[in-house]
């Protein structure tokens, strides 16, 4: 099948749809008047005319709209914003849309916008470049990329020579709308030495993947004075708004991400246009960002399907709603209780304080029952199903979603002559496992905390997506990891319990792994860890079984004094007695712990401070944020590297 035609036809598809939104829209910062758009007759007006240029790249004589600023004058130079229509337009569309001279003329009329010229071109680079027939021909839409061409040799050069303008790139703009969009952010992004401020609004699909879009990061984040994306919650093409933000973002470039209730079409168009050029050729400062930044949330990674809240802010705050119009009081339980306030439309609101990175547990209590949001991905913790949610930062690239080779998460039922009943664990295997048939593996059993069960290490952990990025950078070997039920019917932390785990570990889940997959089936290869509980049955069943397991690591625990006094002195009586093969037979002894907000973190130190009494040698690692799953997946992600090496 023809390649051009595929591409085509997803570009039709994905523009047809975005005319049928879902969802709820979201409540947003609109700082403009009701007439922000309309003619005044009691101001002055800018002048729009039609312009004829030779254009060598298409051979052919190209229109363009241009308006020039009230009291324009040759006498004085301008700088130019290049604005660009959608993929069903042409050079007037603008024009007819939006009518942008009114927005010019008013913003001008109160001071709000530098005087500048503003250029309308025909985006479709091709002699018959009419908006007639079918729009989504490959031969036209292909045209919108060679405009570039016609841009910066022909279009420019003949605004530069016939009008008063600077012809630096600190005074020059690009922008547009749909398919102009993503031509604004292509050929905005992909010529920094041209352009300094860049806008695209409600982006189409032609808009570049982020890796091609921005190369070189550290260039754009330097040169580009303005990057600007805006679109409408309701817009179904908001993922390519989204991703080039999200690479942005992670990128550490600023830029302003401004999404409002809206779909695709001149009602969102004409509102960017009017922020936007407010902001082009004047001096910006971080409060500008921060204005509208603050302001814009995105859907969280959690949320279901087509869900629009919970949002995150740019400044880490969360936003949460429900509608729930016969409720009498909703709370929010994430960390801490916070009162929901219920608008005239049943809808229920509120905004938390700040959040700290990666995952987080939450509840609405809804007439006093604590119930899962409808609107979130739901997780087994503390002891049931709750709500989660994810908050995005800077560093947490090595979760994340890459081009790199994946392996699987699969799920496998096991019969437990330990405890006489049908038990499971998740298993992750590395990228090629089906594929290299005759290699063997290397083994990490690792175990959740309290309240949590196998599911814990594959759905909040991350852990597949830790392992293959470290794979793919060949910072840590191909391994299998053994996500492992530490619940048992015992229950609690008395040693009668950490026995029974013991057992289960050693006769049940280490020899079926072994006789059902290809692994490595001696004591070097094998590595046990775990969080909280989990930490303690690694110290329980780990430090007394050296010979099965060269590696230990031990996240956020310690045991719990006074409780576990009986139970940490009998292991301390081992440990004193066994040492040297302790020493000897581990490689890696990994002590993690979240910071002095670690719940386990005093416990730890005086574990620890035992270990040093007896020349238990280990290592001892912190990360801050407590006794969370940020901690723990950075805790996997460090630890991982050190192992089978």
């Amino acid at each position: 099948m023809n390649k051009n035609y595929l591409l085509t036809s997803g570009l039709i598809l994905l523009l047809i749809t975005c005319l049928n939104p879902l969802g709820l829209s979201q409540s947003n910062f609109q700082n403009k008047h009701s007439e922000f758009d309309t003619y005044k007759s009691n101001i002055l007006h800018g002048k729009i005319d039609t312009i004829f240029y030779k254009s060598k790249t298409v051979g052919t004589t190209r229109k363009a709209i241009i308006y020039t600023p009230p009291g324009f004058t040759k006498s004085k130079k301008y700088p130019v914003l290049y604005l660009l229509h959608g993929i069903g337009g042409d050079e007037k569309e603008w024009l007819n849309g939006a009518q942008p001279q009114n927005i010019f003329d008013n913003l001008f009329a109160e001071g709000k916008m530098a005087p500048m010229i503003v250029v309308m071109p025909n985006g479709r680079a091709m002699k018959d470049d009419r908006a007639v027939g079918n729009l989504f021909d490959s031969t036209k839409v292909q045209a919108f990329a060679y405009f570039e061409k016609d841009l910066l040799n022909d279009l420019i050069p003949f605004i530069e020579k016939n009008y008063p303008v600077y012809r630096d790139r600190e005074n020059r703009a690009i922008a547009g709308l749909s398919m102009g969009g993503g031509q604004a952010l292509n050929f905005g992004l992909g010529n920094p030495d041209v352009f300094a401020w860049v806008g695209g609004f409600s982006s189409a699909p032609n808009t570049k993947v982020p890796e091609q879009l921005i190369p070189r990061p550290d260039e754009i984040r330097n040169k580009l004075k303005l990057i600007w994306i805006s679109c409408g919650d309701n817009d179904n093409l908001i993922m390519f708004s989204k991703r080039t933000h999200d690479y942005l973002l992670k990128n550490n470039i600023p830029h302003i991400y401004f999404i409002e209730p809206g779909i695709h079409d001149f009602k969102i168009w004409k509102s960017s246009l009017y922020h936007f050029s407010q902001l082009l050729f004047k001096p910006l400062d971080e409060t500008v960002f921060k204005k509208y930044n603050s302001l814009t949330g995105t859907p969280a990674a959690t949320n279901v399907r087509g869900a629009k809240y919970p949002q995150i802010l740019d400044d880490g705050r969360a936003v949460f709603r429900i509608k729930a119009p016969e409720a009498d009081k909703i709370q929010l339980d994430l960390h801490k209780k916070y009162d929901m306030m219920k608008a005239e439309d049943g809808v229920w609101e509120v905004i938390t304080d700040s959040l700290t990175e990666g995952f987080h547990y939450y509840s609405l209590i809804i007439n006093g029952v604590p119930v899962c949001d409808p609107a979130s991905e739901t997780f087994y913790g503390m002891g049931r199903m709750a709500s989660g949610l994810e908050v995005p930062f800077a560093g947490d690239t090595f979760y994340a979603v890459k081009n790199v080779p994946h392996g699987d998460i699969r799920i496998k039922r096991y019969y437990s002559k330990i405890t006489g009943n049908w038990r499971s664990f998740y298993l992750y295997t590395p990228p090629g496992y089906d594929l290299n048939v005759n290699d063997k593996y290397p083994v990490l059993y690792i175990l959740h905390g309290g309240g949590e069960d196998q599911r814990g290490w594959a759905h909040q952990g991350k852990t597949d997506l830790i392992l293959d990025n470290l794979i793919a950078e060949k910072k840590a070997v191909s391994m299998l990891v053994v996500m492992v039920d530490g619940n048992m019917p015992l229950g609690g932390f008395g040693e009668e319990t950490l026995k029974l785990f013991e057992a289960e570990l050693k006769e049940a889940v280490i020899p079926f792994v072994e006789k059902n997959y290809r692994v490595k089936n001696e004591q070097p290869y094998r590595a046990l860890a775990g969080l909280s509980m989990g930490g303690l049955q690694t110290l329980y069943a780990g430090v007394r079984n050296t010979d099965l397991f060269a590696y230990l690591g031990v996240f956020s625990s310690g045991w719990i004094i006074p409780m576990q006094n009986n139970i940490a002195e009998a292991q301390y009586e081992f440990m004193i007695k066994n040492a040297g093969m302790i020493n000897s037979n581990l490689k890696q002894f990994w002590i993690a712990m979240g910071g002095k907000e670690d719940i386990a973190w005093q416990n730890c130190q005086m574990m620890m401070k035992k270990f040093d009494e007896m020349n238990i040698r280990y290592t001892y690692s912190e990360y801050p944020g407590g006794h969370t799953w940020p901690v723990w997946r950075n805790n996997l992600y460090r630890f991982a590297q050190l192992l089978f090496k």
